[in-house]
């Protein structure tokens, strides 16, 4: 998808003043212009979020739906045109998500996942609190981040990476074809490269930072 890019808007004002001067037998064209240009200014906006809250947490500069250019969703295996919003306003926090899919599955040759993907004004000690019996620490592109893996059957795996605003929640499905219990790998092999390749666009969006 390609995310608006928002402009402030720039003012620019002209006045000319012309003196005409009266001579003995004719009047002329004016002798002198003054022109005055107000310089251009520009006062850089970013772009409100979609969601706020009254907590008194921060806002939330990161948009699942918006801030991840197409081509790199396709590019970790995902099709921008299943794009599903998701959000979850509450009174002391905020998560604002975004779900997607992958462009196709071929039985036991190409896996079905889904991503979930949610930005919430919650700390990364928060989330480890609340899931410490399944999160291990980790890094993405030396940021941190918790890997949330519970070994009982189950069919998913999610990476959970600090913001200055909270957190971001990547958290993969995989839609199996089979019933027997899915291996680790299955769960969540290769999900860090993908998220390696989103995370740069946490701080680097138009809610972040003027355009």
């Amino acid at each position: 998808m390609t995310y608006p890019r928002l402009f402030s808007a720039a003012t620019v004002g002209a006045a000319a003043i012309t003196a005409g001067v009266v001579l003995s037998g004719c009047t002329t064209a004016s002798d002198a212009t003054a022109v005055a240009v107000e310089e251009t200014t520009t006062t850089p906006t970013t772009r409100a979020p979609r969601l706020t809250d009254e907590s008194g947490r921060p806002d939330i500069t990161f948009d699942p739906c918006l801030d991840i250019p197409d081509d790199v969703l396709v590019e970790a295996g995902y099709d921008p045109r299943t794009e599903d919003s998701a959000d979850y306003p509450m009174e002391h926090y905020t998560f604002i998500g975004c779900n997607y899919r992958a462009p196709v599955a071929i039985p036991g040759v190409i896996r079905s996942y889904g991503l979930g993907i949610l930005a919430g004004n919650v700390t990364l000690d928060e989330e480890l609190a609340k899931d410490a019996a399944i999160a291990s620490e980790t890094t993405v592109n030396g940021r941190r981040a918790l890997l949330e893996y519970n070994p009982t059957p189950d069919n998913t795996c999610a990476i959970a990476v600090q913001t200055d605003f909270g957190i971001v929640i990547f958290s993969r499905s995989y839609h199996a074809d089979h019933t027997r219990t899915l291996t680790y790998d299955e769960r969540c092999g290769g999900l860090t490269d993908a998220v390696a390749l989103f995370e740069p666009f946490i701080e680097n969006n138009p809610g972040k930072r003027p355009q």
